[in-house]
């Protein structure tokens, strides 16, 4: 029998060439070639989010417990594994975080941010705090951020896949 890790690789594989296969191999016209690949382009699609128990004045209040955002780390592993680009694209697509930034204050909603990309530093990287905000502060961080907020912008822009 394969390695749990190995199990999760394959059916990875399986769920993106699923969603391949249902939407119509690769598109034309993708703004950017990372969104040609499903495990970077909308990787929130089949994983069950419901918004609507999202608390974030209890996170505020109490913080967060990082297995609720187990999926994030995940996805965000597997773009990083592509590309520091792609991780922030999968970073950027998260639900949860499109609601907070829509709906919270622009502090609030950059804490949040910052408090994520530091847990799965701290997670992934085995960094400390400052190590982690250093990271993100970094160019290469800061210019894989920007450009993944403007490919996103122009996907956005031309209204969603059919």
């Amino acid at each position: 029998m394969a390695s749990p890790d190995k199990q999760q690789k394959r059916a990875q594989r399986a769920k993106a060439k699923a969603k391949q296969n249902r939407s119509g191999k690769f598109k034309a016209n993708v703004v950017h070639p990372l969104l040609a690949n499903p495990l970077i382009d909308e990787p929130f699609d089949d994983v069950e989010i419901d918004l609507s128990t999202f608390d974030f004045k209890d996170i505020e209040e109490n913080g967060f417990d990082p297995a609720h955002f187990d999926d994030l780390f995940q996805a965000m592993k597997v773009g990083e594994g592509i590309s520091l680009l792609a991780m922030c694209l999968v970073f950027l697509q998260y639900p949860v975080l499109e609601l907070v930034v829509a709906e919270e204050a622009e502090d609030a909603a950059t804490d949040f941010m910052m408090g994520l990309l530091i847990t799965y530093r701290g997670i992934f990287h085995d960094e400390d705090e400052d190590s982690a905000v250093n990271w993100v502060g970094g160019d290469a961080f800061q210019n894989a951020y920007n450009e993944a907020s403007m490919i996103l912008q122009k996907k956005n822009a031309r209204g969603p896949r059919v």
